[in-house]
């Protein structure tokens, strides 16, 4: 099988609410996040080195997932409620942000293209902290805002 010499792109942005009980974990059904602009990964933990004898005795990797940085067209209602724990008011139509919400755990499926294959990739945990809000007047052209979410990617425990 030929392998890929290069990739680019982002499509096919998709999250899954799972649940984690006993120690058995169970995904729902993945669901879409449309308008994926970029998506960054952070490595979190540190090389491990230890010296004796005068040089590098041992090294390791220390393993504490990544911080990452989805930046993308809009964030959908349904995202918000069940990622990021807000409610929606059925009277008022109202999405509000409340000030205890707890976020859910969630894994983020995600596709980058390559000269000969698309490599389809899953950061499975991850907790999103609030998106950041921002616009701008429009000019002589109007250029597309788009919203960050960083969210933190870790084992499943």
């Amino acid at each position: 099988m030929n392998e890929n010499k290069v990739t680019f792109g982002l499509k096919n942005v998709h999250y899954v609410p799972f649940d984690s009980k006993d120690f058995l974990v169970t995904f729902g059904t993945p669901i879409p996040l449309p308008g994926g602009v970029e998506l960054t990964f952070e490595p979190r933990g540190d090389l491990i080195e230890f010296y004796a004898d005068d040089m590098l005795y041992y090294a390791a990797s220390n393993n504490q997932g990544y911080d990452g940085t989805l930046s993308i067209a809009t964030i959908p209602e349904k995202f918000a409620i069940d990622a990021l724990g807000e409610e929606l008011d059925e009277t008022d139509g109202v999405l509000n942000e409340l000030a205890d919400a707890k976020g859910k755990p969630f894994a983020l499926l995600f596709e980058f293209d390559g000269d000969v294959n698309a490599t389809r990739h899953v950061m499975y945990n991850c907790s999103a902290s609030r998106p950041t809000l921002a616009s701008k007047t429009k000019t002589s052209s109007a250029e597309p805002n788009t919203n960050e979410l960083k969210f933190v990617s870790s084992p499943i425990v």
